[in-house]
């Protein structure tokens, strides 16, 4: 499959896996839901998590700056929904990457696969979002009668969308425009082109430098010449 187009399919439908209480178990995760839940209506929330959990949602896929899936609702065709979210620019994800690359502890992490908690401060440093924080931020698109938002299915993908980044951390950098191979191909750029604080060039040894006279901080430990002895002075014993 493309990169750019990641799929999460299921013949009967995606069930969510959690079939009571919050949805989402990693931190990335929590996180995304905790975003949504604090501006998005509770009482659709409610239902698009009932949504989730008989498997209404199919054929769901992260693609950059959107998320797009189907819906079973009351009427005979399914709904088609849309997550949508404001696109970064290259030059801006370039930023990311060289600071992501500039920081060991990260570039590993994310090299074995793994979300450190604090890529949101990086991205918060340049002025962006990792994820979206207000209504706002996220555009919902659904082609349902409800005016809501988010309505029911739309939540339904919202949820199933959590437990997707349960599985694969790196669909939240896909939805946010760069893909898994992509960033850590950038990453692995970034590293290479970091200098080596120890590699630091000798310079060839001459004799004219070797019997140089000391200077600089070995001058200051210098001792003054003693002041001349006044006339008629006797060293008493």
């Amino acid at each position: 499959m493309d990169d750019d187009v990641r799929g999460i399919e299921g013949v009967e439908g995606i069930r969510a896996r959690n079939k009571r209480g919050s949805i989402g178990t990693e931190w990335w995760s929590r996180r995304f839901i905790d975003l949504v839940e604090s501006f998005a209506d509770k009482g659709r929330l409610q239902r698009g998590r009932t949504y989730a959990r008989k498997g209404n949602v199919f054929d769901l896929r992260v693609e950059p700056y959107e998320v797009t899936a189907k819906v079973h609702g009351s009427a005979p065709e399914p709904y088609e929904v849309a997550l949508g979210i404001d696109a970064i620019d290259e030059a801006d994800w370039r930023a990311v990457e060289r600071e992501l690359a500039s920081r060991a502890v990260f570039r590993a992490r994310l090299l074995a696969g793994e979300m450190p908690p604090e890529i949101e401060w990086v991205f918060a440093e340049l002025g962006l979002a990792l994820f979206p924080g207000s209504a706002s931020d996220l555009h919902l698109m659904c082609d349902c009668p409800d005016w809501g938002d988010p309505c029911k299915h739309a939540a339904a993908v919202l949820y199933l969308l959590a437990e997707a980044f349960d599985d694969d951390p790196f669909l939240i950098l896909q939805w946010n425009g760069r893909g898994r191979d992509r960033l850590l191909a950038g990453l692995r750029r970034g590293a290479a082109a970091e200098p080596d604080p120890l590699d630091v060039e000798d310079e060839p040894l001459t004799a004219a430098g070797f019997w140089t006279p000391p200077s600089g901080l070995a001058r200051l430990r210098e001792r003054p010449p003693a002041p001349p002895v006044p006339p008629g002075f006797v060293l008493q014993a």
